[in-house]
């Protein structure tokens, strides 16, 4: 069972086992509600690295290509390339959970978790555009397609970079829904 399998399964015992003691004890409502956007958050942020990491592995797949076929070229750019995608995906996949627990002193701005809903959409659309851009990179160094490859390179580069400014500034999306 992967671990995304795992934390819905554990979301989804831990919401009927919470459901019974809401009518035993008052106010564990909102100490369940956040210890769920905890877990959704970490949910969230081991989707984008596995995203994340299927495009590392689809580089380094490319990378051997270039290797192989002597497009030296291009090796310097994809060291780079690759070690950016490590940084930043073990960035997201280390990165602090985005909601207090119930004995901190933070609460949630609830009307506001919209907005970091909406900016974890965006994240994940940009992440997944990032994606297909290294497989179809992957494609075209698998049919030998080469002319393309420096320039393709770049612009992963970019967007890598990309990613990591804007989840970056995900640290302040989470801040502006705590209330101290």
């Amino acid at each position: 069972m992967s671990e995304k399998s795992k934390a819905l399964k554990k979301v989804e015992e831990e919401k009927r086992l919470s459901e019974k003691i809401m009518t035993f004890i008052p106010g564990f409502k909102g100490y369940k509600e956040k210890e769920l956007r905890r877990e959704a958050d970490k949910l969230i942020r081991n989707h984008l690295y596995e995203k994340l990491s299927e495009a590392r592995s689809a580089l380094k797949e490319s990378y051997q290509r270039l290797v192989d076929n002597r497009i030296i070229e291009t090796w310097t750019a994809m060291d780079r390339l690759i070690a950016k995608f490590d940084r930043v995906s073990e960035k997201i996949n280390h990165a602090f959970y985005g909601y207090s627990g119930f004995f901190d002193a933070i609460k949630i701005k609830e009307d506001r978790l919209d907005g970091l809903i909406k900016f974890d959409s965006d994240l994940l659309g940009s992440i997944n555009e990032t994606v297909g851009k290294a497989q179809k990179f992957k494609s075209e160094v698998a049919d030998r397609k080469f002319t393309e490859a420096k320039t393709r390179i770049d612009e992963l580069l970019k967007d890598i970079d990309r990613l990591e400014e804007t989840f970056n500034r995900r640290k302040s999306a989470i801040l502006d829904v705590m209330e101290e």
